[in-house]
């Protein structure tokens, strides 16, 4: 850690991850602030290397994206491997799943991290790169009104069901956190700056931008 005048200083911002509750706009505000930051966006992106990878088409991969396989799934592959069975001549299509999934993408993570000047979204990024210098981790959250109205405008014919379909999403982000990395996924200690979305877009990445360090002119410079 750096030190100025004997306090201590983090070292200087390269990586960004945002964590976010389904429907508060947080992957909108990840693109906002890599486009300030001229810095790779990794969101979706993340899911397409992990299929590349694993030499998966990318829409099978993204069934397993931020969610844990079913307990018949886990109880099956548990006998799997305790039976002693052979596994020769199985594809890598049939053994993927979302324990490979999130493997593979853990790694992807980790190599943009090393690289740096990356915008990385999700998949328990900040959890992976708690303890790396350099990263700075944000969690952006909204009000029930504004996830419902934001549900009820990007799927109409399912308005009705926005309470439900918000809870559950959220309710599997959190499993998986919980089961890959043993942690709380909404607990505030994991995060440096926590973002109501109801301040706005543009003030969302001011305040992105001011709490990480990165003023405008060192934006320009990067």
């Amino acid at each position: 850690m750096l030190r100025s005048r004997g306090f201590p200083m983090r070292a200087p911002v390269r990586v960004i991850t945002v964590e976010r509750e389904y429907g508060s706009r947080g992957s909108e505000f990840a693109k906002e602030l890599a486009a300030r930051l001229g810095w790779r966006l990794l969101d979706g992106e993340l899911v397409a290397a992990a299929a590349a990878a694993a030499g998966v088409a990318p829409e099978l991969a993204a069934r397993f994206d931020e969610r844990l396989d079913p307990w018949y799934h886990r109880y099956g592959k548990a006998f799997w491997h305790e039976s002693g069975i052979s596994t020769a001549g199985v594809t890598d299509v049939e053994f993927f799943d979302s324990d490979r999934m999130m493997s593979l993408v853990r790694k992807e993570i980790e190599a943009a991290a090393h690289a740096g000047q990356c915008v990385l979204v999700g998949r328990g990024a900040a959890c992976a790169l708690a303890c790396v210098p350099g990263c700075f981790h944000v969690f952006v959250y909204a009000t029930g009104k504004a996830k419902r109205a934001w549900f009820a405008e990007a799927f109409p014919a399912q308005a009705a069901q926005a309470e439900q379909e918000l809870a559950a999403h959220d309710r599997r982000r959190a499993a998986f956190i919980r089961k890959h990395y043993q942690q709380d996924w909404c607990a505030r200690g994991h995060y440096h700056l926590l973002l109501n979305a109801s301040v706005g877009m543009e003030a969302m990445v001011e305040a992105a931008l001011a709490a990480a360090g990165l003023s405008r002119e060192t934006v320009l410079r990067s």
